[in-house]
């Protein structure tokens, strides 16, 4: 038994990446959202906000059950919020910070934390994948907390797979960029004014003309790579890549 543990599965990547692997009837899918979408019989949803800081905390051990007859621990960090798009500065709320890192790094970091924790004696294979975007690598003007929040990501990933390494564990972690997916995210950037976020008709233009992939198409080429963790030796990959 394979099992997946998936933040923001009820919608975009998750939802498609969830029904992609419960075609194997071998694979079980935890579902982590505020919502449930998908009825499966290898399916468990754990409602849970992570705008809630302290109620992620009280409800993390629903979350990491036994599986003690599991071959495979698969922990999918998917959930993410691009948050309000504007100039620091001008207007932007303080706590608006607060809640993209608390939803794109802090949830993330304790859920990684505690899944380790908890099957650290767990003699599985472990897998942890955290999403991450180009835009963690790249500075896009609009975007300071969400490019702050996947740059975080990325280098708390490389630090803790240089933490496995030296512990001689065999966890592997990678952040993940999936590339420009069309997702209710991408919707929110298109809506964007251009006097806050100046390269938005750009991202109209990939809408226009075709080139956003569908959550479907990412989600095949992630069950792939799932499928393969161990033909990877960087943590930093791209779905363009495969």
């Amino acid at each position: 038994m394979n099992v997946y543990i998936i933040t923001g599965a009820s919608k975009g990547i998750g939802k498609a990446l969830a029904e992609e692997l419960l075609k194997d009837e071998n694979n079980h899918v935890v579902g982590v959202s505020r919502t449930c979408s998908i009825k499966h019989p290898n399916y468990r949803h754990q409602p849970l906000d992570f705008s809630d800081i302290p109620a992620v905390e009280h409800n993390l051990q629903k979350v990491f059950l036994p599986y003690k007859d599991a071959e495979r621990l698969v922990l999918i960090n998917n959930a993410g919020v691009v948050g309000d798009i504007g100039y620091v500065g001008e207007g932007m709320p303080n706590e608006r910070f607060e809640f993209v890192f608390d939803v794109n790094v802090i949830v993330p970091a304790m859920l990684m934390n505690t899944f380790l924790e908890v099957y650290r004696e767990q003699q599985a294979q472990k897998v942890v994948v955290n999403i991450s975007s180009g835009a963690g690598k790249y500075p896009v003007d609009g975007w300071a907390s969400y490019c702050a929040s996947k740059a975080a990501i990325d280098m708390l990933s490389q630090t803790v797979q240089l933490e496995q390494d030296k512990r001689g564990t065999g966890v592997k972690v990678f952040a993940l960029s999936p590339g420009v997916v069309d997702t209710h995210m991408q919707e929110q950037i298109r809506e964007s004014d251009a006097s806050r976020f100046s390269t938005v008709e750009k991202f109209r233009q990939y809408k226009e003309n075709n080139e956003l992939a569908s959550p479907e198409e990412v989600a095949v080429k992630i069950a792939d790579f799932l499928n393969h963790t161990n033909n990877y030796n960087e943590v930093v990959v791209s779905v363009r890549n495969m």
